[in-house]
């Protein structure tokens, strides 16, 4: 260890927080999460003895570590896995065993939603939280949180039966209202958004209203609440990450200063458009707060003009973003991202331009991974001697500024990390859609089958392999006898 790096870890905290372990190159070569950075941190450098050959291989190019402090564990969970797929450390994919993020999905739509966990998040209208990297950790921490708000595990059997996950507290009481629970619900997705404070003095408040009204068993039940959570914040605490120190996080310090903004963007929109020949043309827009993706702000577009005009596209959908109504719903972000180069950076631009909305705004190209900035008009200010000083270089295009940075700088990290999840979810959407036509299709070559017969099959089946499974009895009634008998006679004659 060098006495640089000794000297820094002796600055290390007692709390929780995600450490990043860099070469003597500067490149970010291991992430992890701590529930004491001080002592974890610090476990690399002492007897060695009991390392396996890969950990003693990592701890040989350690030349610097950085930290960030977080809130609490769970915090620290969710920043380590945004973290490692940033970075993609080389160590991460040798030493983790657990290489798949995890999400908390719940279903509001549902009568009465259940909790589950999932590795593959699906378009589904459910809502997801995470993701996590530890499974145990955030499964303990919601056996926890059950205690509070008891909730289901698993669809409810429509019974009355009271089961022993009831008579424990951790299920609902059978006759529980859709409402009722799903108002407890609501107070655990608020809790695991990080709203803790406001809960319990929610709870405080109604437990007192109880008391006045003389209903004790409610307000005894109030109070077991409360100090079930307080106890809970020494376990684990799902800290409110609006009080993460942005200015800690590496990249978001280098995009202020790289592009003189006033302070680092707290919310980062990123853009894409994905379609196959003007088809089904999507579009998504991406959220990352304080560096890390927002999965519940996340939203889609499909075109009103299906075109096969990345620019035009791109223009619409901007156009539709930053409309009165959704910038009152949805806010203003600071910084844009837009998946491409000076096509689609310039099209983004004028469309902001028609509105009046001076953001900044940058574009991304694939091929070389290279920054494009439109000069007098991406609304930044590149500073060329930081620029310089982080090995980059830039150099004019007609109208436009083309940067090259390290592929392995914080910046870039950041900023292809947002683009491929941009690039994901719209390209997700896309094939929700080109799915459905394609089965729309199959439907509209039958003779008789029309668009309005096409939607009420669709509707309720879904699938084709669902409408061949169905009676011929039900499809009468949906669809009248003769276009039924024509219809399955065509569809089991086809393949599977």
């Amino acid at each position: 260890m060098n006495t640089k790096l000794q000297k820094k870890l002796s600055l290390l905290p007692a709390c929780p927080g995600v450490y990043l372990h860099k070469s003597k190159s500067g490149e970010v070569i291991y992430v992890g999460k701590a529930a004491v950075l001080k002592n974890r941190v610090r476990q690399y450098f002492q007897n060695s003895k009991d390392f396996d050959k890969k950990t003693e291989i990592l701890v040989s190019e350690i030349f610097d570590t950085d930290w960030i402090e977080t809130e609490s564990e769970i915090d620290a969970l969710f920043l380590e896995s945004e973290l490692v797929k940033r970075y993609k450390p080389k160590y991460n994919v040798l030493l983790r065993d657990d290489k798949s993020q995890i999400y908390i999905r719940i279903n509001m739509k549902d009568d009465k939603p259940f909790v589950s966990y999932t590795r593959n998040p699906l378009d589904d209208g459910a809502e997801y939280y995470g993701p996590y990297f530890n499974s145990f950790v955030l499964k303990k921490a919601m056996r926890f949180l059950r205690r509070v708000f008891p909730y289901y595990v698993s669809k409810p059997e429509r019974q009355n039966r009271i089961d022993l996950d009831v008579h424990l507290g951790l299920s609902p009481i059978p006759e529980i209202s859709s409402s009722e629970y799903k108002k407890s619900l609501r107070q655990l997705i608020s809790y695991i958004k990080g709203n803790k404070k406001k809960i319990i003095s929610q709870l405080e408040s109604d437990m007192k209203k109880s008391a006045k009204l003389k209903d004790f068993e409610k307000a005894s039940v109030l109070r077991d609440k409360i100090f079930t959570l307080k106890e809970l914040n020494q376990k684990i605490m799902f800290g409110d990450k609006e009080s993460l120190d942005i200015s800690k996080d590496q990249a978001l310090s280098d995009i202020a200063k790289l592009f003189g903004l006033s302070k680092p963007p707290k919310r980062i929109e990123g853009y894409d458009i994905s379609h196959m020949s003007g088809t089904s043309v999507v579009a998504s827009m991406v959220v990352f707060t304080n560096g890390v993706s927002n999965r519940k702000e996340y939203r889609k577009f499909k075109t009103l003009n299906q075109q096969n005009n990345d620019f035009a596209n791109m223009s619409e959908i901007i156009a539709r973003r930053f409309s009165e109504k959704n910038i009152k719903e949805w806010s203003l972000p600071d910084f844009i991202l837009i998946d491409g180069g000076k096509g689609q950076l310039g099209a983004a631009i004028k469309s902001l331009d028609e509105r009046n909305i001076q953001i900044p705004v940058i574009g991304l190209a694939k091929k070389q991974e290279q920054i494009i900035v439109s000069t007098g008009k991406s609304n930044v200010l590149v500073d060329q001697h930081y620029l310089t000083d982080m090995s980059g270089y830039s150099a004019n295009s007609e109208n436009y500024l083309i940067i090259n940075l390290d592929k392995n700088s914080h910046i870039s990290k950041l900023l292809q990390r947002i683009r491929d999840e941009s690039h994901r979810f719209a390209v997700s959407y896309h094939t929700v859609l080109k799915v459905a036509r394609q089965k729309q299709s199959i439907l509209s070559e039958i003779p008789g089958i029309g668009n309005q017969t096409q939607r009420k099959l669709m509707k309720k089946y879904g699938s084709i392999n669902a409408i061949k499974k169905a009676s011929p009895d039900e499809l009468e009634k949906l669809i009248g006898k003769d276009k039924s008998i024509r219809l399955l006679d065509i569809l089991l004659k086809q393949k599977t």
